[in-house]
């Protein structure tokens, strides 16, 4: 049985994601900062929840032992995210307006949450015959793309979000030389319409999901320290 945990999973790609895998036969664990609506979400889901702020140290560590005293980890999924520069539907801050504080704020939970959740349960996944980690990112982080006159991301005007993604992409590539016995990648899911972006994404969750589940069930053999969307490997 491979057990499972997805950050911020209550709702969203998380919560799709989560379905997704439980229905491939995964024991998942719903993290949630808010406990009560990630107790809500397992209901729904047939999963498991657990208390997980990405924030917080004490949460995550608390989150790492509950799952290793049930048997360890074997895939963990990195979804949970904000993107406070998106204050209002069509109103991003820019590079002209964005603070250091903003910054601050975005980075503190996409990249440095992501790296205090990947360190709490490295040693349970080194421990897994087939570990395996999905570290959500954006379209938005690749800088051949934002260099690119004509693309979505060379549009974009704000800073924090996709500094802190393309931040998401660089780590992804260090822990996967770091350790090459598991399956470390980033993928893009796609413009998806969730609370992120009040609800402006051009397309449903369950397609947002579908990279995001695929690459959580990659066996040993299958890649690692790449950037992927639904259509194969993307430019860094």
């Amino acid at each position: 049985m491979t057990t499972t945990l997805i950050t911020g999973a209550n709702k969203g790609l998380g919560y799709e994601t989560a379905r997704r895998l439980v229905a491939a036969g995964h024991t998942v664990y719903v993290g949630s900062r808010d406990a009560a609506r990630g107790r809500r979400a397992a209901e729904q889901l047939g999963a498991r929840a657990v208390q997980l702020d990405v924030t917080d140290d004490a949460s995550v560590l608390a989150a790492a032992e509950t799952i290793g005293a049930a048997g360890g980890l074997d895939v963990l999924v990195n979804n949970a995210g904000i993107a406070p520069e998106w204050s209002a539907p069509d109103a991003v801050v820019g590079a002209g307006d964005v603070t250091a504080d903003l910054m601050r704020k975005t980075f503190e939970t996409n990249v440095f949450g992501m790296v205090r959740v990947l360190n709490a349960f490295l040693p349970q996944l080194q421990r897994s015959p087939a570990a395996v980690v999905v570290n959500v990112s954006s379209g938005l982080a690749s800088l051949t793309r934002s260099s690119t006159n004509g693309t979505a991301a060379h549009r974009y005007p704000g800073v924090a979000y996709p500094a802190s993604k393309t931040a998401v992409n660089a780590i992804t590539l260090r822990y996967a030389h770091a350790f090459p016995t598991i399956r470390i990648n980033a993928v893009e899911p796609g413009f998806t319409s969730t609370d992120l972006n009040t609800g402006t994404g051009t397309q449903t969750v369950e397609q947002g999901a579908e990279i995001i589940v695929r690459m959580a069930q990659i066996d040993p053999t299958g890649p690692t320290g790449g950037y992927f969307d639904t259509e194969g490997p993307l430019p860094w």
